[in-house]
């Protein structure tokens, strides 16, 4: 038995948790999440506490046991604080410009890239070359992160691409010359 999956998802006042024979919908104060489960497991709203419960004793249904309640916990947290993360831009010329719902970078080839921003997700970008984005969706924020990223992945010599706020690069010593 999954132990993250044992452990009831809490939910604060404010926020409404629905549940249907394929699908749960949280709904808070920043908007709303759904989400379909499978059928190795069953959730059920037991005053303001969600509990996940397997219906056989399988690999999948345990899986799927920690699986949906990290899901289900995940969207709670979405709709009342929501999920940031900030990405360095690093390098001379390098910049992040956010224009309506498009953020342009120029990162160093001969063109810009245009990224299109999803609905749900707020982007900001500051001269000093941090991106930072937001929403209610972890898996959205951190996909849309992701795909910037993979942009200009940062290189160990001099470390310019585009980072993680919290990542740390390894850095390596460049030629050496030989005497």
């Amino acid at each position: 038995m999954s132990k993250l999956g044992k452990l009831p998802v809490a939910v604060p006042a404010g926020v409404t948790v629905t549940v249907s024979p394929d699908s749960i919908s949280v709904k808070g104060p920043k908007g709303e999440l759904k989400q379909t489960y499978g059928k190795n497991v069953k959730i059920a709203v037991e005053g303001s506490e969600v509990l996940v419960t397997m219906l056989n004793e399988t690999k999948q249904a345990n899986a799927d046991h920690g699986l949906y309640r990290s899901l289900i916990k995940d969207m709670v947290t979405g709709v009342t604080t929501g999920f940031t993360k900030s990405l360095i831009i690093t390098g001379v010329g390098f910049r992040a410009e956010v224009k309506g719902k498009e953020l342009t970078m120029n990162l160093g080839y001969s063109n810009d890239f245009i990224a299109l921003i999803p609905d749900g997700l707020t982007v900001t970008a500051d001269a000093n070359g941090k991106v930072t984005v937001s929403g209610i969706s972890k898996q959205g924020v951190g996909e849309f992160c992701a795909q910037l990223r993979s942009l200009r992945k940062p290189e160990p010599y001099k470390g310019k691409g585009i980072r993680y706020e919290t990542e740390v690069i390894r850095r390596k010593v460049g030629k050496t010359g030989v005497k």
